[in-house]
């Protein structure tokens, strides 16, 4: 096993800023504003001798109630699951109560701990350092995260005395099988709470109040033998009534988190009507090609009797994904997960789905014998094979001539043809046409003037009939 550096802190020390500068990504999101990490988030160094996991966790305070209890919950866990703890804290505002609060909880729990005087640029070590001996555990170490000075020390002194496998490769990528899903939606439908239903444990921040989510969180785990990696995100609202710039940030991330996945799980709240922001970011989803399946949260507390024009309103407003399935949970008491899980491996495995040249070409043939290709200028289109030009989402590439004038409607007629003949539910699907060319174009082009010439009276006498040439 790698081992587990936490970040702790109290709010805005640079938690997120030394996570980012340690593991060399953006993965987290970083603002000067206090309390903008809620969730756990992992990754893994790439600098110094030796590899090891990274958590970044919310800021750590003395508040008991609210999403800062929710907060501190998470912060906890991270500690308890850590070989070593980091305790950052602000050189240039030196040792606050907010600093002897944190590690107090962090004496109490056993860990080794190492205190770091984050933001100590330009100034000298043991200056940056003199206020926190206070704290108890020993001299700190003084390091500028924004400005990646004496990051690579930090990592060895922390590593230092934890057993490591020499050949631990440094990052771990994702892996072959693994299935990489995004839960997006609306604020406030339920999408923290549907992941750590699935997880079986409370590993991310679900509380009732909308934005509570602010970063995308990798979350892997395994299901039937199934590895995935669940990417929970950000509330996506409409652009006109997104005005802080936290919210943009996030909502950036929640758009490279539905790029970067297999599948995504839309969540729509039940008891609000289809709003048109919800087509539209199911709208985006099929746009990117990912596979997708829609989760209706919160149907335990419909009426009965409301729940046919629930489904009508759904069918209506998104006839453009009638390819998704739909399934209807609770992610509160997990209410039609099981079968919500079910239906994002099949959406996968149709995503991924190999299709055979022989294969195509024989449905193709099967699609122009029920309904031909319409006619263009008096001449028929003509299509003559097909094959697999990519998948996630499948595309497939047909060939013949004048497909530049093959109308919508018969290529929404061959995508559903070939949507039933191969099971692809669950993903959209790309058709492109090619037009072959034409061996004899170039002919004339190599013929003599005077061979043209006679060419031209042969053709023209073999339509009059005179057979003279």
């Amino acid at each position: 096993m790698l081992p587990v550096v936490a970040l702790v802190g109290r709010p805005n020390v640079g938690k997120s800023t030394l996570f980012n500068a340690i593991t060399r990504t953006r993965d987290a999101l970083v603002a000067d504003v206090p309390g903008l990490t809620r969730d756990r988030k992992y990754g893994y160094a790439r600098i110094g001798p030796r590899p090891c996991v990274v958590v970044d966790t919310g800021g750590l305070v003395e508040a008991t109630q609210g999403v800062e209890r929710l907060m501190a919950e998470q912060t906890l866990k991270a500690v308890e699951e850590a070989d070593r703890v980091l305790l950052i804290v602000d050189a240039r505002q030196g040792c606050v109560p907010a600093d002897l609060h944190v590690a107090d909880v962090l004496r109490r729990s056993g860990k080794s701990v190492m205190v770091v005087a984050n933001k100590a640029e330009s100034l000298d070590p043991e200056i940056a350092g003199a206020d926190f001996h206070q704290l108890g555990f020993g001299p700190p170490a003084a390091i500028s995260a924004s400005h990646k000075e004496g990051i690579e020390d930090l990592l060895q002194a922390a590593l230092a005395g934890l057993a490591v496998a020499p050949d631990q490769p440094g990052e771990v990528a994702a892996g072959e099988g693994e299935i990489r899903v995004a839960v997006v939606g609306r604020p406030n439908v339920g999408k923290s709470t549907l992941i750590n239903r699935l997880l079986g444990e409370e590993r991310l921040v679900a509380f009732d109040q909308p934005g509570t989510t602010r970063d995308a969180v990798f979350v892997p785990f395994e299901r039937d033998g199934q590895r995935y990696t669940l990417i929970d995100t950000a509330g996506v609202r409409r652009r006109a009534r997104v005005s802080d710039a936290i919210e943009k940030f996030s909502i950036v991330k929640a758009l490279q988190a539905i790029e970067e996945a297999n599948v995504v799980i839309g969540v729509l709240d039940a008891q609000d009507t289809v709003a048109e922001q919800d087509a539209s970011l199911r709208g985006l989803i099929n746009e990117q090609g990912r596979a997708l399946v829609i989760a209706v949260n919160k149907w335990d507390g419909i009426d009965p009797s409301q729940r046919d024009s629930i489904r009508d309103g759904l069918d209506l407003r998104l006839d453009f994904l009638a390819w998704a399935p739909v399934h209807f949970i609770s992610a509160r008491h997990g209410t039609g997960v099981g079968e919500l899980m079910t239906s994002v491996r099949s959406a996968y495995r149709a995503a991924m789905k190999e299709l055979p040249t022989k294969d195509l070409t024989r449905a193709l043939e099967q699609a122009i014998v029920m309904h031909q290709p319409p006619l263009v200028r008096g001449r028929r289109i003509k299509l003559r094979y097909a094959h697999q030009g990519g998948r996630n989402p499948p595309v497939v590439v047909i060939h013949g001539n004048q497909t530049q004038h093959v109308p919508d409607a018969y290529r929404r007629y061959l995508e559903n043809h070939f949507r039933q003949t191969f099971r692809l539910k669950g993903t959209p699907m790309r058709i492109e046409f090619r037009t072959d060319d034409n061996p004899y174009s170039d002919r004339r082009n190599e013929l003599t003037p005077r061979q043209q010439r006679k060419r031209v009276r042969l053709i023209k006498n073999r339509r009059a009939g005179t057979g003279k040439r």
